[in-house]
């Protein structure tokens, strides 16, 4: 005899089954829904003509206006003079009284000797052709070639004085240096000389018109002879 099953019990059993299933499909659709994702409708922009406009930034510019320097100081030549000659004359040579002049033989012939060669022994201040300094030698007058040299050595020494001194020495107004010199045979600045009311002024003109280039030098009698000058400077400081 076959057991009787208890359609009861078989049921309950189902429904257990059932509700867990119904909780597995629960929790599924829950998941998808979470990762759903959504899509537009619009064709997506090519990224090959899109174009973004980016700007820099840009510091900002800060101005400072500069101080306007005080003008250097001038430097002022007045016209190269040429020095006195301060060598002492010969002394008067005195000649015997005592001589007897009047029976004198009279001489059959006399024979001159030619005159020597006089040694120069000092800087002339007068001479026939004066000193040309380079860039004048077209010039065939002396006083234009005096100007000339005047012009070219003013621009020579305002080109290279050092003007600081003036304010590294707290100078003020006008400052007179005066510089005496021989241009020599060769044609050579030398025995430079200067005089001014501060020792580094001094030494500044004898620094510069010792560069003063090579000259054709000046003549007497067709023979080179050595030449004096005298240049004023006037250093005027601007206040």
């Amino acid at each position: 005899m076959k057991p009787k099953k208890n359609s009861k019990a078989d049921l309950r059993r189902r429904w257990v089954l059932f509700l867990q299933i119904g909780l597995i499909l629960v929790l599924f659709l829950t998941l998808q829904a979470f990762n759903w994702k959504s899509f537009d409708d619009k064709p997506p922009k090519d990224p090959g003509i899109s174009m973004d406009l980016i700007e820099e930034e840009t510091p900002p510019l800060t101005i400072t206006a500069e101080k306007t320097p005080p003008p250097p100081p001038k430097l002022i030549l007045d016209e190269i003079e040429p020095v006195p000659d301060d060598s002492k004359t010969p002394e008067d040579v005195t000649v015997p009284t005592d001589l007897d002049l009047e029976n004198l033989p009279e001489p059959e012939h006399i024979e001159e000797p030619d005159a020597p060669d006089e040694p120069i022994t000092h800087a002339f201040i007068a001479v026939e052709e004066v000193p040309v300094f380079p860039g004048c030698e077209k010039l065939e007058e002396n006083e234009a070639r005096k100007s000339c040299m005047s012009s070219k050595i003013s621009d020579f020494v305002n080109r290279n004085f050092n003007t600081r001194l003036g304010e590294e020495l707290g100078l003020s107004g006008t400052n007179l240096v005066v510089v005496k010199f021989v241009v020599n045979k060769e044609g050579l600045v030398e025995q430079i000389h200067t005089r001014a009311p501060h020792p580094e002024l001094e030494k500044e003109a004898r620094r510069v018109i010792g560069e003063l280039p090579e000259m054709k030098p000046g003549k007497q009698r067709g023979k080179a002879v050595p030449v004096s000058y005298s240049i004023p400077i006037r250093f005027r400081v601007q206040d």
